[in-house]
């Protein structure tokens, strides 16, 4: 790694505050030929945009812009980043569905870009760091060559914005009887065929779904195999 680099790397993984570390990794990224740079964080357990933070030094104009005409169509970069970690190319095929945002990023100087998301689990937290420049196209081998530093700057940048976000509330432990019986539920058995299997009355079986859903927070049997599974908990 070049001295500069590393240098740059160390004094951003020791700065504590979010706004200068924001303001270290465009110049970080400025150096390695991009002009611009956004962050964004939003957390699933959030129930407003007033918990989303966004820090970028994008043209004039742009968030206004964006917010508005965002409002009721969806993002695909956004909805990328949702779903997947791996980094993302902008393209016009990316945006085919909203050709008014490709439009706007050749219209305010953002033709070429790229993005790609942390996903913290535990949190709830979701993070997109953007980078973009107007000069010249972005190949996939110069996306990969500099995507270390990309990752490293977007989970330094994570961890300082997740101080800022409440917990995802944890929930009780669920007994072993619980995970036999969503594990049953989650290959389709119903409550009947799930008593059979286990020598137990349907009534019983009830019980301890109802005691799973109170304990994962969720309305039903179906959410409560999915908030589950995805705790690793079956």
């Amino acid at each position: 790694m070049e001295h500069w680099k590393e240098s740059q790397l160390k004094k951003l993984s020791h700065t504590e505050d979010i706004n200068i570390a924001f303001r270290m990794s465009l110049d970080f990224v400025k150096n390695l030929g991009y002009k611009f740079c956004a962050f964004s964080t939003s957390s699933t357990t959030a129930s407003s945009d007033c918990n989303v933070l966004r820090l970028n030094n994008f043209p004039s104009g742009w968030n206004a812009r964006y917010a508005q005409n965002n409002a009721n169509q969806p993002d695909p970069i956004a909805d990328h980043c949702e779903h997947s970690m791996l980094p993302v190319l902008w393209s016009e095929q990316l945006f085919c569905k909203t050709p008014w945002l490709w439009q706007m990023l050749q219209q305010q100087g953002l033709p070429h870009g790229w993005s790609q998301a942390i996903h913290d689990e535990e949190s709830g937290l979701r993070s997109i760091l953007s980078l973009a420049r107007s000069h010249c196209p972005i190949s996939p081998y110069e996306l990969y060559e500099n995507l270390g530093f990309t990752v490293f700057i977007s989970r330094h940048l994570h961890a300082l914005a997740s101080r800022a976000y409440p917990k995802k509330p944890s929930h009780p432990p669920l007994s072993i009887r619980e995970v036999e019986v969503l594990k049953l539920s989650a290959t389709g058995k119903t409550a009947f065929e799930i008593a059979r299997i286990l020598s137990l009355s349907e009534r019983t079986i009830n019980f301890h779904v109802h005691r799973a859903i109170e304990k994962l927070g969720v309305n039903n049997k179906i959410a409560a195999v999915i908030a589950a599974t995805r705790s690793r908990a079956i």
